[in-house]
């Protein structure tokens, strides 16, 4: 794949790397048709540091003579499996001296993962190869492909490969340039018997008792990987303790294929008169079980049409009470819809089975399904389900415009209470890319006199008892610092005193500046929100508390949201309700626990294929990466966030993410170049960051023109802050505001501000707000030679930044007390014996910690949501920190140190 490096590449090259100091030995294994064989010529081209030797089949003595080469060597042993014990048990014990001795030789063994694992292999360490991405698969049908492939059918195709690349060349040799050409109908399925049977080859075998078969049908059922081992037992009339063909293995009473695509090709290659036995003996089996798979295995068993058979499959996969996962329900809406003769009925159980596809994280079968509902033979109500569905999708991963008109246009076609989601979706998507204007067009009451501009409005308002009328910019006045509203249409209709009305009106309120009018509906808001259990509402009630400063509520909400979505199985929210804990505890002053919400919520954004929710996570990653200190991961994270955002218009993460990497520059003392960077997202203009964000970065930038000798770039942006401070919607404002007017006063008052500005600390939580006043206080009177006070804001500003966890601002505070005569005192790692590890930093401890638990590289990654490259790069750190150089070396290191902070 010349002129892109694959997914598959980059592991090749990763894996090669960390076999230098990892014992060199892998054992690489996959399903068939995987490319472990491309895998080992990846590796061969890749390996520059001596020759490579290919040994063949029972190549012990062409093995041991390879290992007598002087100087690095990469031996390569494709299908290890097929060896003889003998020759098998011989490559074992050459693998155990190659990690013993240290020597300079990488071994790459290959094995099948369809049968089990030799048994003279089992001990040595294993690389499972997975499948390709979308992007890798999309670039293997460009160069492979012999004709144009129309996108939709690209997309097909690589849904139905699953990753697998034998399989997707077997499908695009299998069609007709017709077909690719998307001037023809695909077959259906595309991935037929004849084509998993070429994929397959010779390694499928008899199945005489119809064991293979009722497994797989049992599992094509759930669309899991596992089975109930009695169920299947029972209707294939096999013995509980009979042995198993080699495809299968049992667990914990669970039957399973050891390779998804043999399931896959059992499945299909059987007739389609074994296959309806197989499920019609699954059914018969569950008989006296309550919920879904009893008539899910009924509903295979006939063929189409059957309208009785379909709804009562239907019924039950809509029922409740039922505690089916959504994705078990949408296998039973989609089986009950191709059972439907009715085309209307049709599409209502298309579009059903939709929405539990997005509930449980699969966006692309969801869009799939939509096709299917947004026929022309459809309802009204049908086709604007499906625009509100679709719009949901798009919104969580793609152009958030694109998602802004299907919740227009759906709002056209539904009834008023779904009309009023389908509006407030709008407005939420209007929010991402950063468009008041939309969003408050999306927002506005159906029929209302015209409203002001939001520019004249925010001036004109008349002021209320209480509350604080607005002025400047447009954009300075908008108080809400919340993330992305929820926007997933519930199962249910809600009832009387929807919350989305209440939404509505405080969205619209907060964006005009009215925080008098706002307060109370979107209070109701929480509260509604916190007295259920619904995932959705739940997630609408964290927004709301965020957009009012209640980040006690918020984190609530966004705890109860994850629970409830983890539950219930809704793997679509659980990413969504992880980025409103991070983002919570972000305003909270808690950079290191929104640093772990955020990190778990990109692994799941990433599960369920939301690369806008992600970029959110990466860009809460970023800001918490800023204040530790950590240069590489803040400049990682944030190009993830504004790839991603550069590409859907999200316009909120990618002012995070800018604003991220100012702070970094800021934190590593480059004033200048901070200022630079904010200066553009601050100040009015085109290019000002997102409306309900960029006032965040203001005491960023303030701070930096002022290091900078620039103050007078920043006057005018702290009375806009002023502003957004007396709001109340940000706990951290009025103390930030006091800290920049001291930055910009002269030296009679910039005294007593301060300290006015150390007593508002004290209303919040939070050790690196404090602890950047304590250090450009002590900065300020350093240089007024006010050395003994400067000390003791110094000192108490170094270890707030130790306590926070941020030692590069900590860096700085050292740096000032050495620069007025006073040595800092030792840190309390240091000085407790916490020995060689104090000298890490935080990211470098947290891999060594990793590492030294046997993890690794790459699970390191994917544990701390970085890429392996950067765990690379940190170990190599790691290891010239410590004077290390084998991972042995940091196990028995991390082990010692351990040992003596217990005993301490």
């Amino acid at each position: 794949m010349t002129g892109h490096t694959t997914a598959r590449q980059r592991l090749t090259a990763e894996l090669l790397d960390a076999l230098r100091t990892d014992g060199g030995v892998r054992v690489v294994t996959g399903e068939p048709g995987c490319g472990r064989t491309t895998f080992l010529d990846h590796a061969a081209r890749l390996f520059h540091g001596g020759p490579v030797r290919h040994v063949r089949a029972d190549g012990v003595r062409e093995l041991d003579e390879a290992l007598r080469t002087t100087g690095p060597l990469l031996v390569c042993v494709d299908d290890a499996d097929l060896w003889d014990a003998p020759s098998r048990a011989a490559l074992a014990r050459t693998a155990g001296c190659v990690r013993e001795t240290a020597v300079r030789t990488t071994l790459l063994l290959t094995v099948a993962n369809h049968r089990p694992p030799p048994p003279e292999l089992a001990d040595l360490p294993v690389l499972r190869l997975g499948p390709l991405t979308p992007g890798d698969a999309a670039l293997l049908i460009r160069e492979r492909a012999d004709s144009a492939v129309d996108p939709a059918v690209r997309e097909e195709l690589i849904s139905a490969a699953e990753g697998n690349p034998a399989l997707l060349l077997a499908l695009l040799r299998s069609l007709s340039p017709d077909q690719l050409g998307g001037r023809r109908a695909l077959p259906q399925p595309p991935a037929g018997g004849e084509v998993l049977a070429d994929v397959a080859g010779d390694r499928l075998p008899d199945d005489p008792g119809g064991l293979l078969l009722t497994t797989a049908a049992a599992a094509r059922a759930t669309g899991e990987e596992e089975a109930d081992a009695a169920l299947v037992l029972r209707a294939a009339h096999a013995a509980a303790n009979a042995p198993l063909p080699d495809l299968l293995t049992r667990s914990e009473g669970r039957l399973r294929f050891r390779s998804a695509l043999m399931a896959r090709a059992v499945y299909a290659t059987a007739s389609s008169e074994d296959r309806r036995a197989a499920h019609l003996a699954l059914a018969e089996a569950a008989t006296g079980q309550e919920g879904i798979l009893p008539l899910l295995h009924r509903a295979w068993a006939v063929s189409a049409p059957a309208p009785t058979v379909a709804a009562s499959l239907a019924a039950a996969a809509a029922d409740p009470s039922s505690p089916a996962p959504p994705a078990l329900r949408r296998r039973a809406l989609t089986r009950a819809a191709d059972l439907t003769p009715d085309e209307a009925e049709r599409a209502r159980r298309h579009l059903a089975a939709a929405e539990q596809a997005l509930l449980a994280g699969h966006a692309a079968d969801a869009l799939r399904l939509l096709d299917r509902a947004r026929g022309r033979s459809a309802p009204a109500a049908v086709r604007g389900g499906a625009e509100l569905l679709r719009g949901a999708v798009l919104l969580a991963d793609g152009p958030v415009e694109d998602a802004r008109e299907s919740f227009l246009l759906a709002a056209d076609l539904l009834p008023p209470p779904a009309a009023a989601r389908a509006t407030l979706g709008a407005a939420d998507a209007a929010w991402s890319a950063g468009d008041p204007t939309a969003c408050l067009s999306a927002l506005a009451p159906t029929h209302t006199p015209r409203t002001l501009p939001l520019a004249e409005a925010c001036v004109r308002v008349p002021k209320q008892p209480g509350s604080q009328r607005l002025g400047g910019p447009p954009a300075a006045r908008v108080g809400a610092t919340a993330p992305r509203t929820a926007c997933t249409p519930p199962t249910n209709p809600p009832p009387d005193g929807d919350p989305s009305r209440d939404h509505r009106d405080g969205m619209r309120a907060v964006l005009l500046a009215r925080f008098d009018l706002a307060a109370t509906p979107l209070r109701r808001v929480v509260e509604n929100g916190l007295h259920g259990t619904d995932p959705d509402r739940l997630l609408r009630s964290a927004a709301a508390a965020l957009m009012l400063g209640d980040v006690t509520s918020a984190r609530r909400a966004g705890a109860r949201a994850l629970a409830a979505a983890r539950t219930s199985g809704s793997a679509a929210l659980e990413p969504r309700a992880l980025e409103y804990l991070a983002y919570a505890e972000l305003r909270a002053g808690r950079h290191q626990l929104a640093r772990t919400h955020a990190e778990e919520g990109l692994r799941a954004a990433e599960r369920a294929g939301q690369r806008n929710t992600a970029a959110h996570h990466h860009a809460v990653l970023a800001l918490a990466a800023s204040i530790e200190g950590e240069a590489d991961l803040v400049a990682e994270h944030a190009e993830e966030a504004l790839r991603t955002a550069r590409r859907h218009g999200l316009a909120q993460a990618a002012t995070l993410a800018h604003w991220a990497a100012a702070r970094a520059d800021l934190g590593a003392g480059r004033p200048r170049e901070a200022a630079q960077r904010l200066g553009p997202l601050v100040r009015p203009g085109a290019r000002r960051g997102h409306f309900a964000v960029w006032m965040l970065a203001v005491p960023c930038f303030v701070e930096a023109a002022a290091s900078a000798g620039r103050p007078q770039h920043a006057a005018a942006l702290v009375e806009d802050f002023a502003l957004w401070a007396a709001c109340g919607a940000d706990p951290q404002a009025p103390s930030q505001l006091l800290r920049c007017r001291a930055l910009l006063a002269g030296p009679d008052t910039a005294d007593e501000l301060y300290l006015s500005a150390l007593d508002r600390h004290d209303d919040t939580v939070g050790d690196f707000e404090r602890a950047r006043t304590e250090l450009l206080y002590g900065k300020w009177l350093r240089r007024r030679r006010r050395l003994r006070e400067a000390r003791t804001r110094l000192e108490e500003a170094r270890l707030g930044f130790e306590r926070c966890g941020a030692p590069l601002w900590a860096q700085q505070a050292a740096a000032e007390l050495r620069a007025g005569g006073a040595a800092p005192n030792p840190a309390p790692a240091a000085s407790s014996g916490a020995g060689d590890l104090a000298r890490l930093t935080p990211q470098q401890l947290r891999i060594a910690r990793y590492v030294a638990a046997g993890a690794t590289n790459r699970e390191v990654a994917l544990s701390l949501s970085v890429s392996t490259r950067t765990v690379d790069y940190h170990l190599r750190n790691v290891f010239a920190t410590l004077g290390l150089r084998s991972r042995v070396e940091l196990v028995r290191l991390v082990e010692q140190e351990e040992k003596t902070g217990a005993r301490l």
